[in-house]
């Protein structure tokens, strides 16, 4: 018998125990589930098994599935749900794969026994009198007992005992209103694979259950490095993300003889410069305002050495929008890397004079302008160069290299083949997307079942009073990447993000019939996720976190205006 079974709260008034949610916490977090491991396939069929000693699962099984998503192992996600009265769901959300625990190192073994690697961090920190900053900061939080690590408690094993806990709770309300689903789902940390397959399947999923899903509560974490009054947030909707690249061709030249080409090194250095961390790019509203692109990767393409320029060089950003269209991003990214480009062509070639004055001669001939295609337009263009069949050259070829597990390798690697297969000279750039689109979401308080949902989360802040170590505040979008860009989120597959990304299992295809709903962010808070001393304040997790979760959903369930 588990302690969920064993603990069951009543709805008059009494509180969620917070040793359940713990305990659950724990539990979870001691079943290892790595991204793309065994474990990860595994775990899936250890939580069913968890929730269906639960009373409520002993009784309805059939509320209880599992919908399969990727892998071999396959992963699958675990879709538990909790009947009360009429077709009005709310669902919880949260993923349960986790990053590696090799940065424990010596630790390793006990990187999901949260206990023991507690005890073990603060021995190992307290024998060493060179504590870094943040090995102090650390040492002192564990020993406030305030704060518990283990990978994958915070991220976000422990956002998903809280789910399960108010499931329960919901489950042991006799007059309980409308229904409350939990969905578990695998690959968040590299694909969202999990949700996007869970997302595919609910429309038949919800005709099969005769539910009409009408709001979402994703339990991911925050990161606060304070006293958790950045922690303690409900974020109303989630930033998007893209990863554009330049492919960047130039005219090589022997070292001694610089100006008779010119460096794709050069022209991707300008490149850089109009992009690199410029807050005039950072994407921004009345309500909020985005990172500035950032550079992931920047490389010249030879194997080896020579006294020649590089020929072709490679770039790739991490671009994270709110406000923007993914079309409209990809075009200030077309503007820009073409006037960096050109800027640093135009600068060459002014070099170039300058010193064909000095030496009295031509140094060499002016470089022509760059020009720039979209991965779209190579593409186009090798495909008439190849001829009939290339589809499925194409094709043949990206299953040559699935092997490669790094988009930005893929990527690369798809894009400098078609230029070989076109036969592009420089100066070219060829620009693309390297990874999975992530839209961002928001609430529109014009609609009614978002209206309804602010309207519960805002009778929950207040139920918490004016206590500084329980205050929740709103933010407009969570900061990182998340499932949340496909809970919820309607059809959306963009056109030109479909046709400008090399890799097809990274292009999303949601289906037309796609529901959309209202997803908000509220989980706990820590620090240092999916590093060594990743650690959940737990007064917050397993004692406020459970009991605001099941506030805001008993509000919005019951109410029957939707918000009107």
């Amino acid at each position: 018998m588990t302690n969920v079974q064993q603990k069951s709260v009543s709805r008059t008034g009494t509180r969620i125990d917070s040793k359940l949610a713990r305990e659950l916490a724990l539990r979870l977090t001691s079943w290892r589930s790595e991204t793309g491991t065994s474990g990860e396939a595994k775990f899936a069929d250890q939580l069913q098994g968890l929730l269906s000693e639960l009373p409520y699962f002993r009784e309805h099984p059939e509320d209880l599935r599992l919908v399969d998503s990727h892998g071999d192992p396959l992963t699958r996600n675990v879709v538990a749900l909790v009947r009360g009265t009429g077709k009005r769901t709310l669902v919880m959300a949260g993923h349960f794969d986790t990053v590696s625990t090799d940065n424990y190192h010596e630790l390793k073994p006990l990187a999901c026994d949260c206990l023991k690697l507690k005890d073990a961090l603060i021995e190992n920190l307290s024998g060493r009198d060179d504590r870094s900053e943040q090995e102090e900061r650390a040492l002192q939080d564990l020993l406030s007992g305030d704060f518990l690590p283990g990978r994958g408690l915070l991220d976000m094993k422990s956002g998903l005992a809280v789910a399960i806990a108010c499931l329960e709770d919901f489950a042991a309300d006799p007059d309980r209103q409308g229904n409350l689903m939990l969905v578990t789902t695998p690959d968040e940390e590299r694909e969202s694979r999990g949700m996007r397959s869970f997302r595919d399947a609910l429309p038949s999923l919800a005709a099969a259950f005769d539910i009409e899903v009408a709001a979402g509560i994703n339990l991911d974490v925050t990161s606060d490095q304070g006293d958790g009054s950045e922690g303690r947030v409900v974020y109303a909707g989630t930033i998007g993300k893209l990863l554009p690249f330049a492919l960047v061709i130039g005219c090589s030249s022997h070292a001694s003889y610089p100006f008779e080409g010119v460096s794709a090194q050069a022209m991707a250095t300008g490149i850089l410069a109009r992009l690199e961390g410029n807050a005039a790019l950072a994407d921004r509203d009345e309500n909020d305002i985005s990172p500035p692109p950032i550079c992931l990767e920047a490389k010249d393409l030879r194997d080896g050495y020579e006294v020649t320029t590089p020929e072709r060089f490679w770039i790739a950003f991490n671009w994270l929008y709110h406000a923007m269209t993914a079309d409209e991003l990809f075009d200030r990214f077309r503007q820009e890397v073409l006037s960096g480009a050109t800027e640093a062509v135009d600068r060459f070639a002014s070099r170039s004079a300058e010193y064909g004055r000095l030496v009295g001669r031509s140094a060499g001939s002016t470089p022509a302008r760059p020009r720039l295609l979209t991965f779209h337009e190579l593409r186009a263009l090798a495909g008439q160069v190849s001829g009939e069949g290339f589809d499925a050259l194409y094709a043949q070829q990206e299953k040559a290299l699935s092997h490669i597990d790094n988009p930005l390798v893929l990527t690369r690697q798809l894009t400098e083949w078609l230029v070989g297969i076109a036969r592009l000279s420089g100066p070219t750039i060829v620009i693309g997307l390297s990874g999975l689109h992530y839209p961002s979401s928001r609430l529109r308080l014009n609609e009614l079942n978002d209206r309804a949902l602010h309207q519960a989360i805002e009778k929950a802040r207040a139920g918490l009073g004016n206590d500084p170590e329980r205050s929740l505040v709103w933010k407009p979008h969570f900061q990182g990447i998340s499932d949340m860009s496909f809970l919820g989120l309607a059809a959306s597959g963009n056109q030109v993000v479909s046709d400008n990304t090399p890799i097809s299992r990274l292009i999303d295809r949601p289906p037309e019939n796609a529901q959309r709903f209202p997803t908000v962010n509220v989980g706990p808070w820590g620090r240092e996720f999916h590093q060594k001393f990743e650690r959940v304040h737990e007064p917050y997790a397993f004692g406020v976190l459970p009991d605001l979760v099941s506030e805001i959903a008993r509000t919005f369930l019951a109410d029957n205006s939707q918000g009107k």
